[in-house]
């Protein structure tokens, strides 16, 4: 497409809508075509947590015991919460439920979600009830602000997913979304997937020095010294964050941040590093001024590292003082009341800091003490004495008390691997001279996984947070969605291609592999590799093949695509090649007086968020109906 096409369709949308669907919290933004730089934050939600203050809502859904919607966020959780217990096991609860589609090896249409009650309900209904709801949000408050009905087909929506995610779950989220009703299989363009640590990365850039706190500058502040800043620069920046916390409207000049001003030619990199409740998602880009384009170094990188880490531990501590069986069966007999402490124990995980030297309480739901006492005839208190957990006490007032070296071993494991991982791309040799690490996500406001990466590579390059850190995702899906050409170069995160028969020679080709049809000798299996994992791909390049169908009459071409993590890869039987997906042509409706040796040309682009095609027939030059398919194969 040439830029002008491109501009008419840009014109067709009002509003671009991005929703940052979270592991642990989720929310919307939007902008006006009209006026770019102005960045709407979602109303305020009911409900919030003590010690939680964010503008974004819970990922957790309710379905009633007939499965239908109920409810999303607070909403779903205090009403699940107030339910009587007898009541209360019919109805169908979720949370935390994304991470599924990163754990899951084989995700189908048809992948299962399990609720808080053990009942199973499909994937796909639960993300399109959940995208449906912040349809319905989003549409409604834009419908209140214009004082008329706003119409879905005047927004482009953006769905953030970590750039880790592979292509099956990209695909299910368009799916889920399709059916929620925000786009269609005849209207694609409509939905753009955006990868959240690319977002960060696009809201960074624009970042003016007032907007970030910057933990690598030495010199005190205020006459602070840099151990103290970490804490009291963020209590400065969310003082300044709450007094604007009315107008919910943020401005993103049109100009790349002052910080860029300093960067030489070719020490323009930066990496960022986007940890989340499920995911930590690290992504380095170069940027290329004047107009701050980006390209992608190195392929994306990260894991299952999020704040949900320290949750499990948590967990695993409860489970070594009360008995891992009393902890299942209370899971499953009082839903309602582990929700309730997992709550309790998350305003305490927010206020562990490295420096702390108070005990931090977490209140027991009182049904937990009294289900303790039932289940094994002693008291919570008896238990707490008895196990020889250092550090965690009983106090008289009903309550656990931690003191901060145990939270602060909690958060170890997490913060130890991704310190960890970040190690392993630095030593990339792709990754030198890196200026700047951006750390972002809703984990980033954790001041000891801030400690921890200020401490472990300070030395190497600027540690950055921006202000509104939680939001920062969410303000780059918005700039992502009005200008998708912003990110000029991608790097393939694994190798791409289709099995082929190519004619066989001796001393090349396995003798294992010689098929005789019609008296030609062929090699069979050949790996034709369309694109290497790691290889740079600019947006809007394209890989052409051609293919001829079998026998005149054949209606329908069915090609299987492989992919593999090596390089180097001759045939599609090789160890760690794996059938990934389908290419499918679909000639029907096309010209059958034409010669009988079609040849369909294929043109499969890489360089997007999600691997797309198109196809032509050579003859006729009339495009031909193409499906690229990595979920139902």
């Amino acid at each position: 497409k040439d830029s002008d096409a491109d501009d008419a369709v840009e014109q067709l949308f009002l509003v671009v809508v991005a929703i940052d669907f979270g592991t642990t919290s989720s929310g919307y933004a939007y902008s006006f075509t009209k006026e770019p730089e102005c960045i709407h934050v979602m109303r305020r939600w009911e409900g919030g947590d003590p010690g939680v203050s964010n503008q974004k809502t819970p990922t957790t859904i309710l379905l009633t015991p007939e499965r239908k919607f109920h409810s999303f966020g607070y909403a779903a959780r205090d009403f699940y919460h107030d339910l009587d217990p007898t009541e209360s096991k019919h109805w169908l609860y979720f949370e935390k439920f994304k991470m599924k589609l990163h754990t899951t090896g084989n995700l189908t249409m048809e992948t299962d979600l399990t609720a808080a009650n053990g009942k199973k309900v499909k994937a796909l209904e639960i993300f399109a009830y959940a995208l449906q709801f912040f349809k319905e949000q989003a549409l409604k408050e834009l419908s209140d602000q214009g004082g008329s009905d706003f119409e879905n087909t005047e927004v482009r929506w953006v769905i953030t997913v970590p750039a880790i995610w592979k292509q099956p779950a990209k695909q299910f989220m368009r799916q889920a979304a399709y059916k929620a009703g925000m786009a269609s299989p005849e209207n694609p363009e409509q939905l753009i997937i955006a990868l959240e640590p690319e977002a960060a990365s696009i809201y960074c850039r624009k970042l003016r020095l007032h907007q970030m706190i910057d933990l690598s500058s030495r010199a005190p502040v205020n006459g602070y010294s840099p151990s103290d800043t970490i804490g009291t620069g963020f209590t400065q920046a969310k003082e300044h964050i709450r007094r604007n916390r009315q107008s919910r409207t943020f401005l993103v000049e049109n100009v790349i941040g002052e910080i860029w001003s300093e960067l030489e030619e070719g020490s323009d990199r930066y990496i960022v590093v986007d940890s989340g409740g499920g995911t930590v998602d690290i992504t380095v880009h170069q940027i290329r001024l004047p107009e701050g384009h980006l390209k992608e170094l190195y392929k994306a990188t990260g894991g299952p590292y999020g704040s949900l880490g320290v949750d499990y531990e948590f967990e695993k501590l409860l489970c070594k003082i009360f008995g891992e069986d009393f902890i299942e069966q209370f899971k499953i007999k009082r839903p309602a009341a582990w929700v309730d402490l997992m709550i309790a124990f998350e305003s305490r995980k927010r206020a562990a800091a490295p420096d702390r030297t108070n005990p931090l309480n977490i209140t027991l739901p009182f049904s937990f003490i009294d289900y303790y006492k039932k289940f094994r005839g002693h008291s919570v208190e008896h238990a707490l004495r008895k196990s020889n957990v250092d550090f965690v006490k009983w106090s008289s007032q009903g309550m656990l008390r931690m003191s901060p070296d145990a939270m602060n071993a909690l958060f170890k494991p997490t913060i130890d691997q991704i310190v960890q991982h970040l190690s392993d791309v630095f030593d990339k040799p792709e990754v030198t001279n890196v200026k700047f690490l951006f750390l972002v996500g809703g984990f980033a406001e954790s001041p000891l996984l801030q400690q921890a990466v200020q401490s472990a590579f300070g030395s190497r390059c600027r540690v950055i947070i921006p202000q509104d850190v939680g939001l920062t995702i969410l303000k780059g899906a918005v700039l992502f969605g009005l200008d998708p050409a912003v990110i000029k170069v991608r790097r393939s995160p694994l190798t791409y291609g289709v099995g082929v028969l190519n004619r066989f020679v001796e001393g090349k080709h396995p003798p294992e592999k010689l098929l005789i049809k019609d008296g030609t000798r062929w090699c069979t299996d050949v790996f034709d590799k369309f694109i290497s994992a790691d290889q740079s791909v600019a947006l809007g390049e394209t890989v052409t093949r051609s293919y001829t169908p079998a026998k005149p009459s054949q209606l329908v071409i069915v090609i299987n695509i492989y992919s593999s993590e090596q390089d180097n890869v001759s045939f599609i039987t090789e160890a760690g090649v794996k059938k990934c997906g389908t290419l499918r042509l679909d000639l029907t409706g096309t010209d059958a007086s034409v010669p009988n040796r079609r040849e369909i040309k294929t043109l499969m682009q890489f360089g997007d968020t999600e691997i797309k095609a198109m196809a032509i027939d050579v003859a006729t030059s009339k495009s031909v109906k193409v499906g690229i398919d990595f979920l139902n194969y």
